[in-house]
């Protein structure tokens, strides 16, 4: 370990909520923030860029999701800890995130002293995770969507039809209906508008 600060980009959409972390972390003696971005699909680029030690993401991003972006990371920037920081602690996102490569997963109404600290626990190959959702996590139980009928219901989200969902998967609307009513089935709901709602709710999508 080297006596520089550990480098940190922050992704973060919410303006005022990311500066307030920049300048909270940035107080502590052995942190500094390198690069900021308000966009999932800034984070490769400026992690490419900047070349941080950790980088702190939000899951629910424009552009592209925290948890997509956490992938690309492991992928191409390896030595870069991912740490997810969330307003949203669904046990779905946390078994997501863990699946992307992140080494860490809290939720933001945590102190600051505790971000600095999971920060710190990362980087020196620790892994961090709110006691509470992992918790959650672990009765919860794995997802148990198939992609094929997650991307059915997301395609659904808009309000589109059968066939329009069909054209857009490239399937028959036969086949759509079968991953749609087993998505309503799995997510013990009536309809694929409950089935969204529940799927998003427990972090599936």
């Amino acid at each position: 370990m080297t006596d520089r600060p550990i480098r940190v980009l922050l992704a973060e959409d919410q303006g005022m909520l990311r500066g307030a972390l920049a300048l909270l972390l940035g107080m502590e003696d052995d942190i500094e923030v390198v690069a900021q971005v308000g966009a999932g699909d800034a984070i490769l680029d400026a992690a490419l860029t900047h070349r941080p030690d950790v980088a702190l993401l939000d899951i629910e991003l424009p552009g592209k999701s925290g948890l997509d972006a956490a992938a690309e990371l492991r992928a191409r920037v390896p030595d870069c800890r991912v740490l997810i920081l969330t307003t949203f602690g669904r046990p779905g996102y946390l078994r997501r995130a863990m699946e992307a490569g992140a080494t860490g997963f809290l939720v933001k109404d945590g102190p600051v002293e505790e971000l600095a600290a999971a920060i710190r626990r990362v980087l020196a190959g620790g892994t961090v995770v709110d006691p509470a959702l992992a918790t959650a996590a672990l009765s919860a139980g794995p997802n148990p969507l198939t992609a094929r009928e997650s991307d059915a219901l997301k395609a659904s989200a808009d309000g589109a039809t059968v066939a329009d969902i069909a054209g857009r998967l490239h399937l028959s609307e036969s086949t759509v209906r079968n991953y749609l009513s087993s998505a309503i089935g799995k997510t013990g709901t009536r309809n694929r508008t409950e089935a969204l709602r529940e799927a998003r709710r427990q972090g599936w999508l």
